[in-house]
């Protein structure tokens, strides 16, 4: 059988890269390219080439920004005695998206995982408690995922800003454990931020 065109088995085999897209998926989409206006294809080359090249990590909070600070951080409607703690800029984009918070993020840009070789010296521990320790925090809320991780995690974080004068709140357990903040309804999250508890309520349980 006549082999495709090298240049659209190229464009199939970085498709069939990506996470959840197998060999008959990338195969349509590389079509699709193919038989897409060459503004609508060269429309998704300058996304690619505009993500790897415009953003970086906000150099205060370490969420995914065109600009540092990033909008929350320089945001003047924001309520900057509190900080909520996230692993992930997806979970932070939930958050966002389920609205009802008006504070400040941190991004630790992980979780503590021992067998994948991330310990807290990976993760953006020492910048989160400069942040708390300079800037009038008040308020830490631990938005880690509701795993063995994400509780090592957030355990982490509390002992790292444990004697400084700020009050350390946890979300509610209304997400699923083993649930993924970034995939958990907008409504369900609303609620696990207006229901979070004092750390040491979490560990009387």
């Amino acid at each position: 059988m006549e082999s495709f065109a090298e240049s659209l088995e190229c464009l199939k085999e970085e498709f069939a890269k990506l996470p959840g897209i197998g060999r008959k998926s990338a195969e349509r989409l590389a079509f699709h390219i193919l038989m897409a206006t060459p503004e609508k294809a060269m429309g998704l080359a300058f996304a690619i080439r505009d993500v790897k090249t415009k953003i970086r990590h906000c150099s205060t909070c370490f969420n995914l920004t065109e600009q540092d600070p990033c909008r929350i951080c320089t945001d003047p409607a924001r309520e900057t005695d509190r900080i909520c703690v996230v692993e992930q800029p997806r979970d932070l984009i939930a958050l966002e998206r389920a609205g009802g918070y008006r504070g400040l993020y941190h991004v630790l840009g992980g979780r503590i995982a021992p067998l994948s070789g991330i310990g807290p010296e990976n993760l953006t521990l020492d910048q989160l408690t400069e942040r708390v320790s300079t800037q009038g925090i008040r308020e830490v809320i631990l938005a880690t995922n509701p795993d063995v991780e994400g509780d090592a995690t957030a355990l982490q974080v509390s002992e790292r800003l444990a004697g400084l004068p700020v009050k350390m709140t946890r979300i509610a357990r209304g997400i699923p454990t083993g649930a993924s903040i970034e995939y958990v309804s907008d409504s369900i999250l609303r609620d696990a931020l207006a229901g979070r508890r004092g750390m040491d309520e979490d560990h009387s349980d």
